[in-house]
């Protein structure tokens, strides 16, 4: 196995690093480009979104495919081919002749970009010893972070650039197969690989949905990611008309807000050593609602401040869930956290036609209304499940005295 700072740990690290920026970067860069879309297109800010929300809507699809797979045929295999077909899929949509066409080649390219997520944390835990495994998957987990930004930001950037959006995934598929090449040579192959049979796939999955320590959790991710990433699609098309009339370019910086995200990531093993993972994630729950109400200002100050809060509880909410599922299983654990994924990525496919209706009541004040709904059945559920958890550890206190 793969021991922390030796030279093969470092390359496995770095490229799975590497690969999960391209991932994001990939899967992200539609999102500043939605009200270019609307224009060219002629959409609604809903039809719009459907360029992000088909790529996350086939993530969602892709990655219990894919967990499936590399189970059998091996980790770097799914990984590397993979990532190569969805970034080639990228480079394609630049030219195609209508709308239709474009979100049906994203819903695609989201099913490969599963490849690298449904695979890397089990390649890590089979080929890394325990101490280096800590170490890279918080590595991991903030090149997702990097990578969204990245995509989103210079998505937003190279648009302005050029005056057109077709470009941003042109140069940014352009960009990705170039670092792709660097993959098949920095990560190792497997060592620890064992290629697994059929097995209980099926009722493990069935067992998990209906673990009641577990299912609250998936919702819990799921429509949190819902609303916090579709507000931003929304504060997009506010802040791109009139009188803000923000340029592509400022509304990709936009995204740099997930920075206090990143921060929320690194605090969060902190808090909730501190107070409890409970505790923790009602506390982001309800920081998230108190700050979608500064979506309620008119002003390009307060609506920034409003996403830089938005993001800390989300991104510490989301760790604290991650965390969450980690602890409660026991068996097929990689099961366990692709179908959280799951949950979460289909959540961020929905969340645009949830938000909809508000949207076109009553714009961002509507927006925000949609956010504290969801936040309140959130939070009602983490309340579920720190009740479950007393009722269940005060039960194993008893039977033991």
């Amino acid at each position: 196995m793969l021991d922390f700072k030796t030279s093969l740990w470092w390359r496995a690290t770095l490229a799975l690093g590497l690969g999960s920026v391209l991932v994001f970067v990939n899967l992200y860069v539609a999102q500043p480009l939605l009200p270019l879309l609307a224009q060219d297109f002629e959409l609604t800010a809903l039809g719009a979104g459907w360029a992000l929300s088909a790529a996350t809507l086939g993530l969602a699809a892709g990655l219990l495919f894919w967990a499936r797979l590399a189970d059998r045929v091996g980790r770097k295999r799914v990984m590397l081919g993979t990532l190569l077909v969805a970034i080639l899929l990228g480079l394609a949509v630049a030219w195609v002749p209508n709308y239709a066409g474009l979100v049906i080649l994203r819903g695609v390219q989201g099913f490969f970009l599963a490849g690298l997520p449904a695979t890397a944390v089990a390649y890590m835990g089979e080929e890394f010893t325990p101490r280096a495994l800590v170490t890279s998957i918080g590595i991991y987990i903030a090149a997702n972070s990097l990578g969204g930004i990245a995509g989103r930001v210079f998505g937003g950037l190279v648009a302005e650039w050029a005056d057109h959006w077709q470009a941003s995934f042109v140069v940014l598929a352009c960009v990705s197969l170039l670092l792709w090449g660097l993959l098949p040579r920095l990560l190792p192959e497997s060592r620890c690989f064992v290629p697994a049979g059929r097995g209980q796939g099926a009722s493990a999955l069935l067992a998990h949905v209906r673990n009641p320590l577990l299912w609250p959790v998936f919702l819990v991710g799921g429509l949190n990611f819902m609303v916090f990433l579709n507000q931003y699609t929304y504060v997009a098309f506010y802040l791109s008309a009139p009188p803000i009339a923000l340029a592509p370019a400022a509304i990709g910086l936009l995204f740099l807000t997930y920075l206090t995200g990143t921060l929320a990531s690194g605090v969060s093993g902190v808090l909730i050593s501190r107070f409890g993972l409970c505790n923790t994630l009602l506390a982001a729950i309800g920081i998230m609602a108190l700050g979608s109400l500064g979506l309620l200002s008119e002003r390009l100050p307060v609506i920034m401040t409003s996403l830089l809060i938005d993001s800390f509880a989300f991104f510490l909410a989301h760790a604290c869930a991650s965390s969450w599922v980690g602890r409660s299983v026991s068996q097929h654990r990689a099961l366990a956290s692709s179908l959280y994924l799951v949950f979460y990525y289909a959540g961020a496919s929905l969340g645009g036609l949830y938000l909809y209706p508000f949207w076109q009541s009553a714009g961002l004040a509507g927006v925000t209304l949609g956010m504290i709904l969801v936040m309140a059945v959130t939070g009602g559920l983490t309340w579920r499940l720190k009740r479950y958890e007393q009722r269940v550890g005060a039960g194993v206190q008893r039977s033991s005295t």
